[in-house]
């Protein structure tokens, strides 16, 4: 199978070079000097499960490489989905299935106004990693990285299987999902809280250990909750709790891509995750004072920080 990976960072680095070393044929999408250091000495996951060199690698810069994938993987940040599905649909072939994994809740509905809907499978990614260095990959923490993913109308497939076969092949922790809409909005709800690491510009055990700050966690979690139940997301109904849970067993230093982004000086996805919070509970009538804090800060913050 030949597979397509748009974004070739944390995400799409580390899942992509594990499906290279299982045997297939990975196109990789990358730009700059990451782009110049993958094409000159490979791609390196460094990780503490097991460490992946990947040389030579197929990596460039042009989308219509892509055009004979059977699969391509949208790995890039959430607000490049859509520019980079309208250059893809004018190469890529009608048949060939895609993988959004962005975080937030929009990919697949994005992805649907160039593409046969049919094309399109719901997916989502549990990783901390990031690009340490051009050509370098670094996934940190101890839980193993994991892919889950499903039909949009939430029927079992052949193709999933097929999925499900190549990422087992390649040694990849994975799950198909029979409501993949609660699945991701199951994400969602941990994400809108990435913000306060870049405003407390600390990882997850200070914030969680501080008692205002943990109440502030829980006001978040609580809101993202009341809008997924409005919108007819089967989600638990003690989401809340096993939410915070999750929190709780997270490494005390760990820090989401979206803090680590605002604290670099770099844009961040605060638009597809507290942004869509703020914008559902307008449209439903919710209101959400929490998230739409957070969503100010990281504003102020990434406005500070790009000019600094």
């Amino acid at each position: 199978m030949k597979i397509g990976i748009i974004g070739t960072g944390g995400v799409g680095g580390y899942f992509g070079a594990k499906l290279a070393a299982a045997g297939n044929d990975v196109q990789f999408l990358a730009r700059g000097e990451h782009l110049k250091a993958i094409q000159s000495k490979g791609l390196q996951v460094k990780s503490i499960k097991k460490d992946v060199h990947i040389q030579p690698a197929n990596a460039s810069d042009k989308i219509s490489d892509l055009s004979d994938c059977d699969l391509v993987i949208f790995a890039c940040k959430a607000k490049q989905v859509r520019e980079t599905a309208v250059q893809l649909s004018k190469t890529l072939k009608k048949e060939a299935w895609i993988l959004p994994l962005q975080n937030g809740v929009l990919a697949a509905d994005e992805l649907a106004e160039f593409f046969d809907r049919k094309q399109i499978l719901g997916g989502l990614c549990m990783i901390f990693s990031f690009i340490e260095s051009p050509g370098v990959i670094s996934h940190v923490g101890l839980n193993e990285p994991m892919i889950i993913f499903g039909e949009l109308d939430q029927t079992k497939s052949e193709r999933c299987k097929t999925v499900l076969h190549l990422f087992e092949k390649a040694d990849i922790r994975c799950k198909q999902s029979e409501d993949i809409h609660a699945s991701l909005w199951q994400k969602f709800i941990l994400i809108c809280l990435s913000g306060l690491g870049a405003i407390a510009n600390e990882g997850y055990g200070l914030i969680r250990e501080t008692p205002e700050s943990r109440s502030l966690l829980v006001d978040v979690l609580t809101e993202v909750s009341q809008i997924a139940k409005a919108k007819s997301i089967n989600l638990p109904k003690d989401i809340v709790e096993k939410s915070m849970a999750i929190v709780d067993s997270y490494p005390a230093d760990s820090m989401s891509s979206l803090a680590r982004d605002v604290l670099s000086g770099k844009s961040s996805e605060i638009d597809y995750q507290n942004g869509t919070v703020v914008r559902f509970g307008l449209e439903l009538g919710i209101a959400t004072p929490a998230n739409k804090f957070v969503l100010g800060m990281v504003k102020l913050l990434e406005q500070k920080n790009c000019k600094a």
